[in-house]
């Protein structure tokens, strides 16, 4: 408010015992044109000189490609007619040495994986919806699907070195049940596990088939620097009905390919129109939810854009499982950035975020 300078290095005011903050996620809020991705590529080149890499989980409108070719890298496109594929199933780093690890750590690992990948199918699955409800993903789904992992990765017969799987792996396993699935599932027969199953596979299917086919539904084909100063993930190419899917996909990827972080490697991680991802329904919010808790663990800095309060109260229902982790997320991101606001919304500004009366009109006037 002052106008003087300052310095902006959130990791490390989490370190620093007089400023309270106990995480370094960054929400920066402001309506479209007043500047949001303008301050979000200002701080991130300026970290940059301070060693941290940033890594861009998706540009839907290829804002970032000049902070790109600035610093020397090309975005990746991923589109429809690219050739470049990312599996949102890919172990990431968590695959190296697993023939050495002992017993506890590779079964911490395996969970981790799991947990993982349960997370991005129940979210892609519940992003679909019958009519204005989404389609569930129950307890039975859950078995059937985490069932079909085991399988497929080579877990439940014990082999050493686990095998990465795919969506349309998945699908397929589901659409063709064999006596042990449907054993495991408890179900009486193939015939009800198909019944009992046929929300959930056909879910599956239209991210195989429908507008995402040959983009996160293969093994991941793009040979990255992870050791560049940017990586950035193009969906400009994506349409607007299919983007909120794959930001869920390549968040998913991104989250894996960061889960053992080098020691030293700070990175930036830059989340762009979130809200498209949040208003997929209840599941979609969650894997958004588990990405904010995780980096304090990862030590990455998390960086959010949205555009107004709204978006977080809109993302379902007034009183709902979904608004209510979207709220509750305003929590998780110590550090706000606000931009310009209509003063149609300082209301609704204050009752989230409790600006006061000096901070309010400084945001809407």
């Amino acid at each position: 408010f002052s106008g003087a300078s300052m310095y902006f290095d959130p990791n490390a005011w989490v370190r620093a015992d007089d400023i309270p903050v106990t995480n370094a996620n960054v929400l920066v809020q402001g309506k479209p044109g007043t500047g949001k991705s303008a301050t979000i590529k200002a701080a991130v080149l300026r970290l940059s000189d301070f060693g941290y890499r940033i890594l861009i989980l998706g540009d839907p409108k290829d804002e970032y490609e000049g902070l790109c070719h600035f610093l020397g890298q090309e975005p990746i496109v991923i589109g429809p007619g690219h050739p470049n594929r990312i599996n949102p199933l890919a172990f990431g780093p968590l695959a190296q040495g697993w023939e050495h690890l002992d017993a506890v750590e590779l079964e911490q690992r395996t969970q981790i994986v799991f947990n993982r990948w349960l997370t991005v199918l129940r979210g892609l699955v519940g992003s679909q919806r019958i009519g204005q409800a989404n389609i569930p993903f129950g307890p039975s789904d859950e078995v059937a699907v985490l069932t079909v992992l085991r399988d497929l990765t080579g877990y439940r017969h014990g082999t050493t070195r686990l095998v990465e799987v795919t969506i349309p792996q998945v699908w397929h396993a589901l659409s063709n049940p064999d006596t042990d699935l449907v054993g495991a599932c408890r179900f009486a027969d193939a015939r009800q596990f198909l019944d009992e199953t046929r929300l959930l596979r056909d879910s599956l299917g239209k991210l195989v088939q429908g507008e995402l086919a040959g983009m996160f539904d293969d093994h991941t084909n793009v040979d990255i620097d992870w050791r560049a100063p940017i990586t950035s993930l193009s969906l400009s190419r994506i349409s607007d009905e299919a983007m909120g899917i794959a930001l869920v996909c390549v968040n998913s990827w991104g989250r894996g390919m960061r889960e053992l972080a080098e020691p030293g490697d700070m990175r930036v991680v830059i989340r762009d129109e979130v809200w498209r991802q949040m208003r997929l329904g209840p599941e979609a919010v969650k894997s958004f939810d588990a990405d904010l808790r995780l980096s304090r663990k990862d030590g990455d800095i998390q960086i959010a854009a949205a555009h107004k309060p709204s978006d977080w109260l809109s993302v379902g229902d007034a009183g709902s499982q979904a608004t209510q982790i979207a709220k509750d997320m305003l929590h998780l991101a110590d550090t706000k950035i606000l931009c310009g606001q209509d003063a149609e919304i300082a209301d609704e500004l204050n009752q989230l975020l409790d600006l006061g009366a000096i901070g309010q009109n400084l945001v809407t006037g």
